[in-house]
């Protein structure tokens, strides 16, 4: 039976880079693969699925009206998909992520989900929060923190290098103003802002 993976780590761990591997391993045996990404995402091209080490390849983009489940649905009934691939997977709606299990339970085909697990205030991305609830595999992509340990937060700091606690949940193209950190770190330096611990 197929399955709904979900792969999630910190920024710049490379989680693009192994999906574009994984698309790699499929279409090197023969096989067809589906990759999606999302809309909001216009850092390098958009429809584009891009790592920060140069690898790229051309993907459909979804946008909170797009309907995976029918787009996969079709596809797949125009010539058989062995897998789907989504990058950027924090961007799903609650709606989205139920249809990419009905992918995998009604149309038999694995889903490989990619994304972060919280934004930059520590809170669950709607996809991603979906995606702990209901993949069958949950796998974290290490990052490192400065100090050696394991990076599994997102630090944004604003132009004095300070770290931010307002703003819009995402912030697309500011990759030099997040920080991968270990909780410790992050907690620090989120203790260094004066209404930290009151509802910020």
């Amino acid at each position: 039976m197929a399955k709904l993976y979900f792969y999630y780590a910190s920024m710049n761990a490379g989680k693009s880079t192994v999906l574009l591997q994984a698309d790699f391993n499929y279409r090197e045996r023969g096989m067809r693969t589906m990759l999606w990404t999302a809309a909001i995402d216009d850092r390098y091209r958009a429809g584009t699925i891009t790592s920060r080490i140069g690898l790229e390849i051309a993907a459909n983009a979804f946008d909170a009206d797009t309907d995976l489940r029918a787009a996969i649905e079709a596809e797949h009934a125009d010539a058989p998909l062995s897998c789907v691939l989504v990058d950027e997977a924090q961007f799903l709606s609650r709606g989205q992520v139920f249809g990419l299990a009905s992918v995998c339970d009604e149309l038999n085909i694995p889903v490989l989900a990619y994304g972060l697990r919280t934004d930059f205030q520590a809170n669950l991305f709607e996809g991603s929060k979906w995606l702990l609830a209901l993949a069958d595999t949950l796998s974290e992509i290490k990052a490192v923190c400065g100090c050696g340990r394991k990076a599994t937060m997102n630090l944004r700091v604003d132009a004095a290098g300070r770290a931010a606690h307002e703003g819009a949940q995402t912030e697309i193209g500011g990759n030099d103003r997040y920080i991968a950190m270990c909780r410790r770190h992050f907690m620090a330096a989120l203790r260094e802002l004066p209404d930290f611990g009151h509802g910020a």
